[in-house]
């Protein structure tokens, strides 16, 4: 799964806003699919842009990745290098485009989990969005905080007065 960093939460839950407040959503456009979105947050390139990109090789987001090659200099191979670089793995993205991890999964509530499709615009933001909270659970897990109450408290010294 990514790496629970800030900026990958945050690239996640950004996505899954823009999403969710009505964005052009169409699941067989390179640059409005679920990873046509995620890279739009990645990267900053319009949908058009990534699309272009994307249509300069063969093959849906799946293929993209498979073929993916860091040396290519394919505009598509460094719109996949930056998402990669924030903290996505391969298998992050190729499981994005059908929202099939199956820890991801395996955390939104049964009753949703096995209606979910792959190209519908609420299913892809209740997929970030708990993808999401998982990243934060485990950042916020790795974190240890002092314990404040072994060290001792200072106590203060008055000044006498003249």
């Amino acid at each position: 799964m990514a790496q629970p960093t800030l900026p990958v939460i945050q690239a996640l839950r950004d996505t899954a806003q823009r999403l969710a407040t009505q964005a052009p959503y169409q699941w067989g456009h390179m640059g409005s699919c679920n990873c046509g979105h995620l890279a739009q947050t990645v990267t900053r390139l319009t949908k058009a842009e990534i699309h272009a990109r994307a249509m300069q090789r063969y093959g849906d987001w799946e293929r993209q990745i498979t073929d993916y090659c860091p040396t290519s200099g394919l505009p598509i191979d460094q719109t996949i290098d930056e998402m990669l670089a924030l903290g996505f793995s391969r298998r992050d993205l190729t499981h994005l485009e059908r929202i099939s991890d199956p820890t991801i999964r395996a955390a939104i509530p049964f009753e949703r989990r096995d209606s979910l499709r792959h190209n519908q615009r609420d299913d892809v933001v209740l997929y970030l969005s708990t993808w999401a909270d998982l990243l934060e659970r485990d950042l916020l897990a790795g974190i240890s905080l002092p314990n404040f109450d072994a060290a001792p408290v200072p106590t203060p010294v008055m000044a006498a007065a003249r």
